[in-house]
């Protein structure tokens, strides 16, 4: 029996789903231990680098990236990255049981959204129209619409990255999880582009001559590491159960939009059949939206030390911890704290 290029990046996609959404739990213990140790990544600090549990997290999200690398060769943009919402409802149930972050009733009923509305997704997506050559994904890219796109996305990343990450990066999680989506964006397109051109040269159709698919490569290892450094950010200071759905809609939607323009998914789809990708794409955001609003905040720590006396007692919060001094600890006390 035959395999449709479709079945194959479907089965791709939830493979990857499986080690993106194991490796977010991985990387949030191990940026925990870091911070214990050293600064937050939150605050600049790389301490999680020596971390051993935050590289088995990463090995584990590679391995995840490389499958999903593997299904946009076969599948188009429009069926493989609304699939990453599997990775949600993954971490999701995994920090219930391991990062003791509870998942109510409603965030179940948020999840079970997610897998019907990937379903009709599925059902309704389009088949994938491959390029013939490098130099047509060139010209699908040069095409005055994705200009445009690559133009207003590249302004809004360096407005968030200069004006807002110094001002709202430690209590607004979209800087942080925009400036990945933004750039998450053109990682995809410039995927796509390497996976068309690895499947060509594979089918005896050499691509590695042509100078678009080293630009497209450049890009893509850019994208991925201003990715990485700002995902690191937004998982070490926002709870993993806000940043997981929040990321997935961005991205996601991000993603469909760029992959629309340039490769122009939906062309020669009927309207029923549009409309019924777009209605299952809604569902899936609503359930990422009760997944969001159903989850405990991570309390934030504070850094540093904060004292004051009420005229009966010393008071300080110490890196988030309260304590309480009595008066009669008044002289010793208070004067170890002005030190401080």
């Amino acid at each position: 029996m035959t395999i449709s290029d479709n079945t194959r990046g479907l089965i791709l996609a939830i493979s990857s789903s499986l080690f993106i959404g194991t490796s977010f739990i991985l990387k949030k213990k191990g940026l925990k231990r870091a911070a214990a140790a050293g600064t937050r990544a939150g605050f600049g600090g790389y301490a999680y680098l020596l971390e051993p549990l935050w590289w088995t997290g990463m090995i584990t999200m590679i391995v995840g990236e490389v499958a999903n690398f593997v299904a946009y060769i076969y599948a188009p943009a429009v069926l493989v990255t609304p699939l990453g919402v599997l990775s949600i409802i993954i971490s999701a149930l995994l920090a219930h049981f391991m990062l003791k972050e509870r998942l109510q009733r409603l965030g179940v009923l948020g999840c079970i959204s997610c897998i019907v509305g990937s379903v009709v997704i599925v059902i309704h997506a389009p088949q994938e129209n491959m390029p013939a050559s490098l130099q047509e994904i060139w010209m699908l890219a040069t095409q005055p619409a994705f200009l445009v796109y690559v133009a207003a996305t590249l302004s809004m990343v360096l407005a968030l990255i200069l004006h807002f990450e110094p001002r709202y990066g430690q209590t607004n999680i979209l800087v942080y999880l925009g400036i990945c989506s933004l750039m998450g964006s053109f990682t995809i397109v410039s995927i796509k582009a390497i996976g068309i051109a690895i499947k060509l040269t594979l089918e005896g159709i050499s691509q590695v001559a042509y100078p678009q698919t080293w630009f497209f490569l450049s890009v893509a290892v850019i994208c991925v590491v201003t990715q990485l450094n700002y995902l690191n950010k937004a998982l070490d200071t926002f709870n993993t159960a806000i940043v997981s759905p929040i990321y997935y809609v961005m991205f996601t939607t991000m993603t469909i939009i760029a992959s629309a323009i340039m490769f122009k998914d939906w062309a020669g789809q009927s309207g029923s059949d549009i409309v019924s990708a777009i209605c299952g794409f809604i569902t899936v955001l609503s359930g990422t939206i009760m997944l969001h609003v159903t989850r405990e905040q991570e309390p934030v720590t504070m850094q540093g030390t904060v004292t004051w006396y009420n005229g009966e007692h010393i008071k300080t919060i110490e890196d988030g911890h309260y304590i309480l001094l009595h008066d009669s600890e008044y002289l010793d006390s208070y004067s170890v704290l002005a030190k401080n």
